[in-house]
């Protein structure tokens, strides 16, 4: 197993269950990839390298978390509710699904978005069956209520792409689990602690406890095959054979996994999202006692609040990455501020963290070269959020690569 990310681990889980010897190789000195946790001196607390936010229509999260014994691990709601504010306007409203698969809260004013009719949401039926090279914007639209306090959010969180160039064709499955599934399914869930603590940790721990083997700072240098199969792989740490019976998952983002299988079809361009992390005075209270805030007129599109870390996503960033930290940090502090009523409050203890490579870019030209977990040898499978999982590059997508990765050697897919 090459990578102990998301994806990577939820395959080594899958073979131990299934009682397969697992060796685990990670290049760097911790595992996790782009959903992990660590300390940061200038807040004195755990953060997350990036925000996540699960959803109740992610049934392989929480079968990964079952496995691992960390199913507690995450927060959720007890009823579906997403606040708003726009940060130019003031103006505040909550998106509040109903129960049941019949979606009549696009009927309630009081539950859908200000200034948005009924029948403007049943335009997204038409994401069904859109052509592969169409735009979420071409589909939907590009103005209006619904676009700017609803599409567009969501498709920045989603797939980390302006509606303009989203593909139209990868938010479908989205909406169909959930949105199209009622209100159970809409329900947010957060990891209580942080990523590492409710995906990471236990799983090490489960693997560990189940016998394999964790090699951190063992990077895969080159991949030796044949036409059929892959005989030997270069690490850090030394070669390794593949004998007879014995297969080998590579879990790494595309531009390594392209580097070391040349010819590999995979998504070339990436996307970045930064985050920034505030420490308060207080803990944050969000409308209705929520723990997230999406912010529209901003910089920022998401507000996380963990006690008194309050924490904000810039998604689809890439006119925001390249700006020094001390630039983006008052610009999302201003985000905040107003965002919590905090106009008087002076820039407090902050962290940015920068992923310029967070997602691959989710467009219709990258989709068409999301490769399968089978690439053609009989030994040698692929994993990760931007191979083949018909899903967005979300930690659903990247547990849900990993599993079928695992199916497919073990001769079961």
């Amino acid at each position: 197993m090459i990578g102990a990310g998301v994806a990577g681990l939820a395959c080594a889980v899958s073979l131990v269950k299934a009682g397969r010897t697992v060796t685990l190789h990670e290049a760097a000195n911790h595992a996790g990839g782009r959903a992990r946790s660590f300390h940061e001196p200038a807040l004195d607390r755990l953060i997350d390298n990036g925000n996540h936010l699960m959803l109740g229509a992610n049934p392989a999260v929480f079968e990964y978390l079952a496995d691992i014994g960390a199913r507690d691990a995450l927060d959720g709601q007890a009823h579906a509710a997403f606040p708003f504010v726009d940060l130019a306007s003031g103006a505040r409203w909550v998106v509040r699904p109903n129960a049941g698969r019949l979606s009549w809260w696009i009927a309630a004013p009081s539950r859908r978005v200000p200034g948005s009719r009924w029948y403007h949401y049943l335009k997204a039926l038409r994401l069904h069956d859109c052509p592969p090279e169409a735009t979420v914007a071409q589909i939907l639209g590009s103005a209006g209520p619904l676009h700017d306090r609803l599409w567009k959010p969501f498709c920045d969180a989603v797939l980390n792409a302006d509606p303009a160039e989203a593909a139209a064709a990868l938010l479908w499955p989205v909406l169909r689990e959930t949105f199209l599934q009622g209100e159970v399914a809409m329900r947010a869930y957060i990891a209580r602690d942080g990523l590492s603590p409710a995906l990471i940790d236990p799983a090490l721990e489960f693997l560990q406890r189940n016998g394999a083997t964790l090699r951190l700072n063992d990077r895969l240098r080159a991949v030796t095959r044949t036409s059929t199969s892959v005989t030997t792989l270069e690490f850090t740490g030394g070669r390794k054979t593949l004998g007879p019976g014995e297969t080998a998952v590579l879990a790494v983002p595309p531009s390594n996994a392209t580097g070391l299988i040349q010819g590999l079809a995979a998504p070339a361009e990436s996307r970045a999202i930064v985050n920034g992390h505030f420490l308060l005075e207080r803990p944050a209270v969000l409308p209705g006692g929520e723990r997230l805030l999406g912010l529209v007129g901003g910089t920022a599109h998401w507000l996380f609040a963990r006690g008194d870390v309050v924490s904000v996503t810039v998604s689809a960033a890439q006119a925001v990455v390249d700006e020094p930290a001390d630039v983006i940090a008052a610009r999302l502090w201003s985000d905040i501020a107003t965002a919590l009523g905090l106009a008087d409050a002076a820039l407090p203890a902050h962290r940015i963290v920068k992923e310029k490579r967070a997602t691959f870019a989710q467009t219709p030209t990258s989709l068409a070269h999301r490769p399968g977990p089978r690439i053609g040898y009989g030994n040698f499978f692929l994993a990760g959020d931007w191979t083949d999982t018909g899903l967005p590059a979300t930690i659903e997508g990247a547990i849900r690569s990993g599993r079928l990765a695992a199916k497919c050697a073990l001769g079961k897919a």
